[in-house]
């Protein structure tokens, strides 16, 4: 059994949910309730997953590594898709969630005030820009990977939900729109849901 470190509605949240769609069973801890958590991360961030004598931080590396150790649909067996859809958790994670991130830094460290508005005006810039790149890709399929759901479109669900708390606007096509409501929909992802409000 693993058990996973998580903030409620963190990117934790993602990789609880790429574990129930693998089926596995999983422990959850809120890292608000550890006193000591950077003695098990030392950056301080969620998730943090362990398994036996292992523990696994930063949630792609999680996720590559729960993805390849048997086969399953949300990673394909293809090399060339296999490549694809590292990509896209790559551009999930290192893109996508730094440009969300900046919101909470805007947050967290301007005044209110003309520089705190611009600030967060640009940072929805970015992310908008950002999403039309996904409705792009979504084109001529349903989820990132294609027909099936994958691990980014999980992500990517996930980070959608943060615009909500900020004074922003953020905009999405309606395939996106479409994807989003299709992974939100998804049994893992409320189960997850209601795993992290349950603590």
């Amino acid at each position: 059994m693993y058990t996973l470190y998580y903030l409620p509605d963190a990117c934790s949240l993602a990789t609880l949910t790429v574990l129930l769609e693998l089926d596995q069973q999983v422990t959850l801890i809120n890292k608000t309730g550890i006193n000591n958590f950077r003695e098990i991360n030392p950056v301080g961030s969620v998730p943090v997953l362990v398994d036996g004598e292992k523990t696994l931080v930063e949630g792609a590396a999680i996720l590559l590594q729960l993805l390849q150790q048997k086969p399953n649909q949300l990673f394909p067996q293809d090399e060339d898709a296999q490549q694809q859809a590292t990509q896209n958790i790559m551009f999930a994670n290192a893109t996508m969630h730094p440009a969300y991130g900046r919101l909470f830094f805007i947050a967290q460290n301007l005044p209110e005030g003309d520089a705190r508005n611009a600030a967060f005006s640009a940072a929805a810039g970015a992310i908008n820009q950002l999403w039309q790149f996904v409705e792009t890709q979504l084109q001529d399929k349903n989820f990132l990977g294609g027909d099936l759901v994958s691990a980014a479109d999980i992500m990517l669900t996930v980070y959608s939900r943060w615009g909500e708390h900020f004074p922003v606007e953020i905009e999405t096509g309606p395939r996106t729109v479409a994807m989003l409501t299709s992974v939100l929909g998804r049994p893992t992802f409320q189960r997850a849901l209601t795993m992290e409000a349950e603590g």
